[in-house]
């Protein structure tokens, strides 16, 4: 065990985003912060970018989409994560990621390495996972109320 690489839990502030419509995805978009970070105009743009240029082709890719999903952009204490999510066939959720330390010139290789989310991310894919299960699960689905659920959380 490498007892350096161990973190010290420290909550993280989330927020609400807002929705976006790209490429017919309707994605939630949560605001994941460590301490002293923020989230500007350009990380909000770059998300968007990663979305359309990368994402977008891999929905195609996989097919049978539910057209629902979020994003979480994550300036962490080391870089920025992005990660974009969708679901498909009613009930699998895909995951994409960007991820860039803020040293480096070009971002991480991240189909080569296999890493799902931190432990804050988690937080919010449980949340996201429970929104959908609620609302499309069940016999009359409701994507209103998925697109509308929020993680209910003020730090993660």
């Amino acid at each position: 065990m490498n007892s350096g690489t161990i973190e010290i839990y420290r909550p993280r502030d989330v927020s609400n985003l807002g929705q976006w419509a790209i490429g017919g995805l309707k994605l939630k978009v949560y605001g994941l912060v460590a301490d002293n970070r923020k989230i500007d105009k350009a990380m909000v743009a770059l998300g968007q970018s990663f979305v359309r240029q990368d994402v977008l082709p891999r929905v195609a890719d996989e097919g049978d989409d539910n057209g629902m999903g979020f994003v979480i952009i994550h300036p962490g204490e080391l870089g920025v994560s992005i990660s974009a999510h969708w679901w498909i066939q009613g009930s699998v959720l895909c995951q994409h990621i960007y991820r860039k330390l803020y040293a480096a010139s070009e971002p991480m290789d991240t189909v080569k390495r296999p890493v799902i989310a931190c432990v804050w991310e988690l937080a919010l894919i449980n949340a996201e996972q429970e929104a959908w299960r609620k609302a499309m699960m069940k016999n009359e689905p409701n994507p209103s109320a998925y697109m509308d659920a929020r993680a209910d959380v003020a730090a993660a």
